[in-house]
């Protein structure tokens, strides 16, 4: 049987309905049926519906493009911090993570790798996890994520699921041997502030780290 997909705004797993699958093959929705229609029609825009403001480009996921071609393409988001993705073909199978460190604009420090049986969620903590070890010490500094799913359990869900022994009221915490030393590394380390940021919407170091994160799928970083 197949791993179900886990939804990035609840926690929880879910199956993809079978017409779907067959529709959308190696295509993983990132929500439940059931969060997704509670999102707003507010939220549910894109940017590129408000008047005045052009599209910036496909997502570096769907052109898989490289990073030199991410660096002249997309020029929006904030030019400092740390910057995380993760990605995966078929979710399971092959995927990879990317971190860069960028200071003003400036690329201080990039890692990225992979895995041939993974999930995207594994990558993305994987991700988390090089970025702060990348991180000077007592410098204050955003981390910035994608992945609603890693934020929410880094900066909310952890710490009850710590107190109950590391279990979920639904059962076993998913990824528990990345979410340990996720949880462990935010703690350690209260000057870096994890937070989503709206992936392939045009943030040039978002795409940069996804560009990183897809680099196992390409003959050129």
């Amino acid at each position: 049987m197949p791993t179900q997909p886990t939804c990035d705004t609840c926690g929880d797993p879910f199956a993809v309905p079978d017409a779907q699958a067959q529709r959308f093959p190696g295509w993983t929705p990132k929500q439940c049926p059931a969060c997704f229609r509670k999102k707003s029609p507010a939220k549910s825009r894109s940017k590129s519906s408000r008047p005045g403001k052009p599209r910036t480009g496909s997502a570096s996921l769907e052109a898989d493009l490289t990073t030199a071609e991410v660096l002249a393409r997309y020029t929006d988001g904030p030019t400092t911090g740390l910057f995380t993705d993760g990605a995966c073909t078929g979710n399971p199978g092959p995927g990879g993570w990317g971190a860069v460190y960028v200071l003003d604009g400036e690329v201080i420090e990039q890692r990225h790798g992979h895995d041939p049986d993974t999930t995207n969620n594994r990558m993305e903590l994987q991700a988390v996890i090089e970025a702060i070890h990348m991180a000077p010490s007592g410098r204050p500094l955003t981390l910035y994520s994608d992945s609603q799913l890693v934020v929410n359990t880094l900066t909310q869900w952890a710490a009850a699921w710590e107190k109950r022994g590391w279990r979920r009221k639904q059962g076993p915490v998913e990824n528990l041997d990345l979410v340990q030393p996720a949880y462990a590394l935010a703690r350690a380390n209260p000057d870096i502030a994890i937070t989503w940021l709206r992936g392939h919407s045009g943030s040039r170091w978002n795409e940069y780290a996804d560009a990183l994160a897809t680099a196992f799928r390409r003959p050129t970083l």
